[in-house]
């Protein structure tokens, strides 16, 4: 009877019902479709981070993050494969590199950049250039001379397809070593620094520019997942010797992003209480409104004898309602807008350099994670019935002369 009678009560005015419904409803849909959208901007920059040559896992020579140099490459990169077939899981895909700071020039440019030498057969499927490559071709395992660059790289040059580009850096004696490389391809990527910093050859071209016979300066590696990465290290942690070598999570390497991580989880709570306040203000107000409004009700059914706790419950029965109502809605909303975008995503490209700089992609995927959708709701929900207790127990303290005196 109670039910029954709160849901009566809360359509004798509809238009008020569906102001407290309209708080609701967007007060939901605003956390959910938020929350999303944070989301998906840190699941992008996760992304790009693992996809641009960091990986889930990397293993470098002790001392290599510090001073990536080609004094701590890694000389003995069979030792590594023996330890990888043994400890990785077998859907794990990894790869070696050589990774070392040079210049590129040619007759009118020259500029720092990041000189990878990739395994051909095991780089494109480890991380983005497999897919970005838009003009030309990737490199070839018997490529000598063969370099891949960067789209910005090449309008900064003012060079093209085909031409020539010299890459110089410090080989393992010391000294200057150098080589023409022609461009077989041009890529893309999601951040236009990307495309400045990398130029990639083959690795038994970079070995043989550096004298660097068979060493490599990181192993990367690819798992199922991300949240697989710490258990991953842990095992190549206790494999390898600890004196000659050091393993890295995606999170280790990539500081900022684990940082922006844990500063968006706070965001979004932050964002989850304000428009409550918003939202709970607004219902205080129409539900006392509604409570002042029906002071010779409850006057009368004090006159009958109902107890005060029973008016409580009461008006806290039909706030119950508008509260499921405005959540079932709202979250429905909220799964509405994320289904709509998810395919097409948010462009960022008009604000593209502010989105980079941010370190964000130019493509926005909203990404709905289950416990922000619990969250929002319990938070609209405990909170909602508990800012209605002050209406419910105002409505209860109305005496039968209070009523009769009310016009």
């Amino acid at each position: 009877m109670n039910f029954q009678i709160g849901w009566r009560n809360i359509w004798r005015n509809p238009k008020r019902t569906l102001v407290i419904l309209s708080a609701v409803i967007i007060g939901v849909w605003s956390m959910i479709f938020l929350s999303a959208f944070m989301r998906g901007i840190t699941d992008q920059m996760v992304r790009n981070g693992i996809s641009t040559l960091t990986g889930h896992v990397q293993v470098h020579h002790k001392g290599y993050r510090d001073d990536p140099g080609i004094e701590n490459s890694m000389t003995e990169p069979g030792v590594l494969e023996t330890v990888f077939n043994n400890t990785l899981p077998p859907d794990t895909l990894w790869t070696s590199r050589v990774r070392v700071s040079a210049v590129a020039s040619n007759a009118r440019h020259s500029s720092g950049v990041t000189l990878l030498g990739a395994d051909p057969a095991k780089e494109g499927k480890i991380s983005f250039i497999g897919g970005a490559v838009t003009l030309g071709r990737f490199l070839k395992p018997d490529d000598p001379h063969g370099i891949v660059v960067g789209q910005a790289l090449v309008e900064k040059f003012e060079t093209k397809l085909g031409r020539k580009l010299v890459l110089m850096s410090q080989d393992t004696g010391r000294e200057i070593a150098s080589r023409a490389f022609r461009i077989v391809g041009i890529f893309r990527a999601e951040m236009e620094a990307t495309e400045k910093q990398f130029v990639f050859v083959s690795l038994p071209a970079a070995q043989e520019m550096l004298k660097l016979k068979k060493g490599i300066s990181e192993v990367s590696m690819i798992l199922n997942s991300h949240q697989e990465a710490n258990e991953v290290a842990a095992v190549l942690r206790d494999a390898l010797p600890a004196n000659d070598y050091e393993v890295q999570t995606w999170q280790e390497a990539m500081p900022m992003v684990t940082a922006i991580l844990k500063m968006y989880d706070g965001f979004v709570f932050l964002w989850f209480f304000v428009v409550f306040i918003a939202m709970g203000f607004g219902i205080v107000n129409t539900t006392l409104m509604a409570v002042y409004e029906r002071i010779r009700e409850f006057g009368l059914l004090k006159a009958l004898g109902m107890k005060p706790w029973w008016i409580v419950r009461q008006v806290l029965t039909e706030s119950f309602y508008l509260l499921v109502l405005g959540m079932i809605i709202g979250t429905g909303l909220g799964a509405l807008s994320v289904l709509a975008l998810s395919g097409t995503g948010i462009d960022l490209s008009s604000v593209a350099a502010g989105a980079e700089f941010a370190g964000m992609s130019r493509m926005i995927y909203p990404v709905v994670e289950s416990k922000d959708v619990v969250t929002a709701n319990l938070v609209v929900f405990i909170l909602g019935i508990i800012v209605s207790l002050y209406p419910a127990i105002k409505a209860a303290r109305f005496t039968p002369i209070e009523a009769m005196a009310h016009n």
